[in-house]
C-alpha cells in the first residue's frame, strides 16, 4: 500500500529555446520573439535525493492541479509536470512539435536536473503522447508534418524515457474525435443541416437506444466519412493558399458538434462501468454544441496534425506498434466516462514491446473523483511496476 503524505513543495521552470516557424501561430510575445518557452512545475521534497522522475505532459492541459500527479507526489516520488508550448489553447496544436518540446523537458530532467531515470506518465490525452514520443524516441522517422511543414524529429535528438505508464488514456486525439464526431452534420457551415436519421439526440431520430449493430456500423462510418471530408476540404485549402502566395498562410474554422457518441446513452455498445448518459464534461448534448468540445476551433495545419483520422502521426496503435524495447504498463478505468472502453486493450495488443503489463481498476472513473481508495490502488500499481522494472529504488 501506499505510505503516509510527503511533504513536497512546487518548483517552478522555464525553458526556453530558438524557433522560427514561417508564421505566428501562438499567442502574445512568444508568439514572435523567435523563441518557444516553455512552463513546468517540479513537485518534490526538499530534502528528496530521487533519482527517477516521472514526467507529465498533456498536448494542451497543465497536469500539476489534477489528482494523478498530486498522488504520486504525495507518495514522496519525484514529479514534472511539463507544459507544451500550447497550454489551454489547442487551437493551432501540431502534435510533431509538442514531441519536441517533451523531448526538451526529458533532456532537461537528465542534464540540468541530474535525474538518471525518466519515467513517462501518459494519463487522458497524455498516453497517445506518450506512444508518440517513445516511437520517435526509440527510432526517428519523420520530417515533415501532415502539412509538409518541416519539423525534423529526425534530428531532434528525442532521448527516449526509460519507461512508460498509460493511464486512463484514449487511442489519439484523432481517433477519439472521430468516435465522438456528430455524423448527422451535412453542411460544415450550417450545423443546423442535418441527416435525422443520424441525429440521435433528436427526439424526431427513428433510431433510438438500444441501437441494432447495423445502425452502429453505419453511425461509425458516417462519423469517419465526415472526418475525411473536412481533412479533404483542409488540405485543398492549404494547396490554394500556398499557390496564392500571398500574406494568408494559414486558417481558422469552426468544427460544430463534436460530442456524439451512441456508447453515451446505450451501455450495451462497448460495455463497460461507465454512468450512461454523461460524457466527461457533462451532458453531451449540451457539449456538442457549446464552446468547450474537442476541436471547436482549429486550424488547417491543426487539423491536420491532431484531428485528422487518417493524417495525423500522433495516433495510437500506429505508435504503439513501434516501442519495441520500452517496458510499458497500461492501466485501464473500467468506469471511465472519457475514455471507451475499446481503447486500452487495442493499445495493449498493438504495443510491440514484449516487456507489457496491464491492469484494470474496476469502477474507477477518469479523475477518481470521491475515489480515494481507487486512486491509492493507482499509485500501488505504478509504484509496484517501477520497482519491479528497477526504475524506482
Amino acid at each position: 500500500m501506499t505510505s503516509q503524505k510527503a511533504e513536497w513543495t512546487r518548483i517552478p521552470l522555464i525553458l526556453s529555446f530558438a524557433d522560427n516557424p514561417k508564421f505566428t501561430e501562438t499567442y502574445g510575445f512568444a508568439g514572435n520573439s523567435g523563441h518557444v518557452n516553455l512552463e513546468g512545475q517540479l513537485m518534490r521534497r526538499p530534502d528528496s535525493t530521487a533519482k527517477t522522475v516521472y514526467v507529465f505532459m498533456h498536448p494542451t492541459s497543465v497536469l500539476h492541479l489534477l489528482p494523478m500527479p498530486i498522488a504520486l507526489a504525495d507518495a514522496g516520488l519525484d514529479v514534472l509536470c511539463a507544459a507544451s508550448r500550447y497550454p489551454r489553447n489547442d487551437s493551432a496544436l501540431i502534435q510533431e512539435k509538442v514531441a519536441i518540446d517533451l523531448g526538451k523537458w526529458i533532456a532537461h530532467a537528465r542534464d540540468a536536473l541530474g535525474y538518471e531515470k525518466v519515467v513517462l506518465l501518459g494519463w487522458s490525452g497524455g498516453g497517445s503522447l506518450s506512444l508518440f514520443y517513445q516511437a520517435q524516441a526509440e527510432s526517428p522517422s519523420i520530417t515533415e508534418t501532415p502539412a509538409d511543414d518541416p519539423v525534423d524529429l529526425v534530428s531532434a535528438g528525442l532521448q527516449p524515457a526509460d519507461g512508460v505508464i498509460f493511464i486512463a488514456a484514449h487511442l489519439s486525439r484523432a481517433e477519439t474525435l472521430t468516435e465522438w464526431l456528430d455524423p448527422s452534420v451535412v453542411n460544415e457551415l450550417d450545423p443546423d443541416d442535418r441527416d435525422l436519421e443520424l441525429d440521435i439526440y433528436s427526439p424526431d431520430c427513428p433510431n433510438q437506444p438500444p441501437y441494432s449493430p447495423e445502425f452502429v456500423t453505419r453511425f461509425r462510418e458516417a462519423q469517419r466519412a465526415r472526418n475525411r471530408r473536412i481533412t479533404a476540404w483542409a488540405e485543398a485549402q492549404l494547396a490554394r493558399l500556398r499557390a496564392a502566395g500571398g500574406a494568408e498562410q494559414e486558417r481558422a474554422f469552426v468544427v460544430h458538434r463534436t460530442m456524439c457518441d451512441v456508447r453515451w446513452f446505450d451501455p450495451t455498445v462497448d460495455p463497460s462501468d461507465r454512468r450512461v448518459g454523461v460524457s466527461y464534461m457533462g451532458d453531451p448534448r449540451a457539449v456538442n454544441v457549446g464552446p468547450v468540445g474537442l476541436a471547436r476551433y482549429t486550424t488547417l495545419r491543426s487539423w491536420l496534425s491532431q484531428w485528422s483520422y487518417d493524417k495525423s502521426n500522433a495516433r495510437g496503435p500506429l505508435n504503439a506498434a513501434k516501442i519495441h524495447r520500452t517496458p510499458v504498463l497500461l492501466i485501464e478505468n473500467t468506469a471511465d466516462e472519457a475514455v471507451p472502453a475499446t481503447h486500452n486493450p487495442a493499445i495493449f495488443e498493438a504495443l510491440a514491446t514484449p516487456d507489457k503489463e496491464y491492469v484494470r481498476l474496476e469502477g474507477a472513473t477518469h479523475y477518481y473523483l470521491g475515489q480515494p481508495e481507487l486512486l491509492a490502488a493507482c499509485l500501488d500499481a505504478v509504484i509496484g511496476w517501477s520497482r519491479r522494472k528497477g526504475l524506482l529504488a
